[in-house]
């Protein structure tokens, strides 16, 4: 139509929107009444509007439509992984990610067979060696998308250990990075072990800041332009706070990056969250990974690999996974996500949530390099202790019927029973070892009332 409709009717202004709702509300407080508060200190309003802007948002450039469907495999055995591999690419995976546990696994042997020119192949090596990257990359093509993912601060944050020490660690990490031309974040482990949205998102700058501080020297100009920055990112239920956040991840980024002279395009792998993920009534879990993935997708994720709804109980199995699989495939396939590049751009909410969250991260990654950054952080337990202070918050919260949990802790099924359906222990576990700073420790939320249905089921029978 060459005419917009909208210019048949008169503007209303948000004033005005406002005055008619109060006069709805009849007495009731507007603020009390609509308005609601975040765990991140952010006010969400019933209504956005164009003229609470003092210029209409930029497109973003996101390209919703190119995002490719992920599968993770564990290579316990290099033959059946290989195998495992193939059939997930013939039944629609765009991605592997590979899941490397020691250097005995054989790159050749692993992609035999495999036209890797289309795919976005993951390695997670489990263990840090350069000698091992060098050898990989004999096996991949030049113009190929191969992404290591190795972490070494990840690695601390999580275990509370370096692989080996800081020196030869950074000393290992150099040599990957200058040969490989990637560098990744893990900051999926920030969300699945309690942090809030403005957390992630400045953890997740000042751990890829720590970087950057260190290869600033050891870079040509030339490196850094072609350096691909991978975070690998965790989205949960809040649908429209996780598009915000990997929207204002790429507006982070570009503005450190730019500061350094680095690629300013990074790339973002997203996961489903484990930790509102639950054992009872779990297929509910499918409802809460299909909105993650959509989020991921809008958000303008590169990669989206869909965690299975029986990941947390279960040992990997064909049948969850082609679930898990086919989730994104009808999301990409049936469901018009492949049509919009930029879906989430000019819709006054997502637009200053974005703004919001993108601002306070940076508040928050300024006050820790201005008390001598990540690291020192991580040193201290200030990063530690923060997380906690959330996850506790959230706990809190869901305890009290707050933070609800279909299925868990509002409308549970008496007679759901799950104790012969446990493969892998889905609790957390305790195993003191000495280590250099205290861990980032992964915990779902319904953890502990998983446990005591579990342990009734146990008395009754």
């Amino acid at each position: 139509m060459s005419n917009s409709l909208f210019k048949q009717f008169p503007e209303v202004s948000s004033k005005e929107w406002k005055q008619k709702i109060q006069v709805d509300l009849k007495g009731a407080d507007y603020n009390e009444t609509l308005i609601w508060k975040t765990n991140e200190g952010i006010d969400v309003k019933p209504f956005y509007h164009s003229d609470q802007f003092d210029k209409l948002p930029e497109v973003s450039g996101s390209q919703a439509t190119a995002f490719k469907i992920c599968q993770t495999i564990f290579v316990a055995n290099v033959e059946k992984s290989n195998l495992k591999a193939l059939d997930a690419i013939s039944r629609g995976a765009e991605a592997i990610k590979f899941i490397i546990p020691s250097e005995d696994v054989s790159i050749e042997q692993l992609l035999l067979n495999m036209d890797i020119s289309e795919l976005n192949l993951y390695f997670e090596l489990q263990f840090l060696s350069s000698e091992y990257v060098k050898n990989l990359q004999k096996f991949t093509q030049p113009n190929t998308s191969v992404f290591i993912n190795t972490d070494i601060i990840g690695k601390l944050a999580a275990s509370g250990n370096w692989f080996s020490n800081l020196k030869d660690d950074h000393q290992q990490l150099e040599t990957v990075v200058a040969s490989t031309h990637t560098l990744s974040i893990d900051v999926a482990l920030y969300q699945n072990a309690g942090a809030n949205t403005i957390q992630q998102l400045g953890y997740a700058l000042a751990h890829a800041n720590e970087y950057l501080n260190h290869f600033e020297d050891v870079l040509s100009n030339d490196s850094k332009h072609k350096l691909k920055v991978v975070f690998n990112v965790s989205v949960s239920t809040n649908y429209f706070f996780e598009i915000a956040k990997l929207r204002a991840l790429r507006l982070l980024w570009t503005s450190l990056a730019s500061e350094y002279g680095i690629n300013e395009r990074c790339h973002i792998f997203v996961t489903p969250s484990k930790r509102n993920k639950t054992i009872y009534d779990y297929n509910t879990n499918l409802l809460r990974t299909t909105t993650e993935c959509m989020s991921a997708i809008l958000g303008g994720a590169d990669t989206v690999n869909n965690l299975a709804y029986d990941a947390i109980y279960h040992k990997d199995n064909e049948f969850s996974e082609r679930i898990a699989r086919n989730q994104l495939l009808i999301l990409k396939h049936e469901s018009y996500f492949d049509k919009v590049n930029n879906p989430a751009d000019g819709t006054y909410y997502v637009e200053t949530l974005t703004t919001q969250l993108s601002e306070k991260a940076l508040e928050l990654f300024k006050d820790i390099e201005g008390n001598g950054g990540f690291l020192s952080q991580l040193k201290e337990g200030t990063i530690q202790r923060k997380i906690k202070e959330n996850a506790i918050k959230e706990q809190t919260q869901f305890d009290e019927g707050k933070l609800v949990l279909l299925g868990t802790n509002k409308h549970p099924n008496p007679q759901d029973s799950m104790q012969h359906e446990l493969e892998i222990y889905p609790f957390l576990k305790t195993n003191p070892v000495k280590t250099l700073i205290e861990p980032i420790v992964e915990k779902r939320i319904s953890n502990h009332l998983d446990y005591k249905r579990l342990e009734e089921e146990k008395t009754k029978n």
